[in-house]
């Protein structure tokens, strides 16, 4: 369980995650550096995160398909390197122009971390300790958002944030030398005639095309809650009437607070139902009374919204277990790329939300205009849980014809 492989994923994903947030962290400060005013904050700050979003989804395609085809250790390195350079050019950046290029940029390598890192440690760890062994990588992982957060307020700068996150990354590379490769991606290496890293097979054949597509529905509540909910909690705070501004920093960094701890939690929680499905309901629901308390139970203080933002976090807590559902759901020969694609597949669909919800905001007002998209967003989620096959034990050692 504490084998190089799962420290290194672990600390990957840490590092993983306080790139990929801190844009949201620092959202609000960095584009008012820029000479920005609060209406442009709310669109360009939008386009840079769907920018992002979009370099996950080209970069979720092409390690995926790189860890099966040359293995999951040259994601472990490329990744790290590409968004760590990424994230010091940010620390520099001075036009809005330029800082979605480098936000798409850094989209692209952080898309690799959390795939291949669940991929190898699922392959190396025995069956019955795989959802424990994944929850721990995730649950170490996310607490890189709190550190994200402290960074900007204890040094007062954005620039120095993205630095540190960028030497953070350059540092742990130094760690991965020792990793070993996956002996299951081994053995289908050896095999000259089995086909490794076709993402195009996921659409040739409908058994796997819908199990893919309901991987991905597994995984849309979670970014409901952080692209939505916590990201514009600063326009749901004034919607809601809260006296005290709402920092979107702090909503985040509460938000993986619960998000660590549901994640540690959840593997325990499949090992006792013997379920990855059950575990993933269960908590799915209560992210979902989470989200409807934040909405519609008229919160009047920002103690209040910061505590439910932990709370949903806690209820989103089964990313980990969402992505191993989906390394499980494939053989040796395309695990990595349905690993790696599936959770960024999810977080591009973040522009599909940020551009519904601000197509209902004139409308419906914000709040209404959150409450749709998380009802579309929530009634996939439950029906891909429910209706896709269970993987709780399942052997991996199986390939994909």
């Amino acid at each position: 369980m504490f084998s190089l492989p799962v420290i290194v994923a672990a600390l990957g994903y840490f590092v993983d995650i306080y790139d990929l947030l801190l844009f949201g962290i620092v959202r609000l400060p960095s584009l008012k550096d820029m000479g920005l005013d609060e209406q442009q904050v709310s669109t360009v700050g939008a386009s840079i995160l769907n920018w992002q979003m979009g370099g996950l989804l080209v970069g979720g395609i092409l390690w995926g398909v790189l860890g099966d085809k040359k293995g999951r250790l040259s994601v472990l390195f490329g990744s790290i390197i590409t968004y760590s350079l990424a994230n010091l050019a940010c620390g520099f950046v001075q036009t809005p122009e330029m800082y979605k290029i480098l936000r798409f940029i850094a989209g692209v390598g952080l898309a690799g971390e959390l795939g291949a890192g669940i991929t190898l440690v699922s392959e190396i760890l025995p069956k019955h300790l795989r959802a424990i062994g994944t929850s721990l990588v995730a649950g170490v992982g996310l607490f890189g958002a709190v550190v994200a957060y402290f960074t900007v307020e204890v040094f007062g700068g954005w620039r120095i944030a993205y630095f540190v996150g960028g030497g953070l990354g350059i540092g742990l590379l130094l760690l991965r030398v020792g990793v070993v490769e996956s002996g299951m991606f081994k053995d289908v290496a050896d095999q000259k005639h089995v086909a490794r890293g076709d993402f195009f097979s996921f659409f040739t054949n409908r058994t796997r095309l819908v199990k893919y597509l309901k991987c991905i529905g597994i995984g849309l509540p979670t970014w409901f809650v952080i692209g939505i909910l916590a990201t514009f909690s600063n326009e749901f705070g004034k919607a809601l009437g809260i006296e005290e501004a709402i920092k979107p920093g702090l909503a985040i960094m509460w938000c993986y607070v619960g998000l660590a701890f549901g994640d540690l939690s959840s593997g325990f929680i499949s090992h006792y139902f013997h379920s990855r499905k059950k575990a993933v309901a269960w908590m799915m629901a209560f992210a979902g009374v989470g989200s409807l308390i934040y909405l519609f139970a008229g919160v009047q203080s920002a103690a209040v919204l910061y505590g439910l933002c932990g709370a949903m976090g806690f209820g989103i807590g089964y990313w980990a277990m969402f992505v191993t559902i989906g390394a499980e759901q494939f053989g040796t020969n395309l695990r990595a790329t349905a690993a790696t694609t599936v959770p960024n597949m999810v977080r591009g669909t973040v522009i599909f939300m940020t551009s519904l919800f601000s197509f209902f905001k004139p409308s419906v007002d914000v709040i209404y205009a959150g409450a749709i998209v998380g009802l579309i967003c929530f009634i996939i989620g439950f029906y891909s849980t429910l209706t896709i096959p269970e993987t709780h034990g399942k052997d991996l050692d199986f390939i994909e014809e």
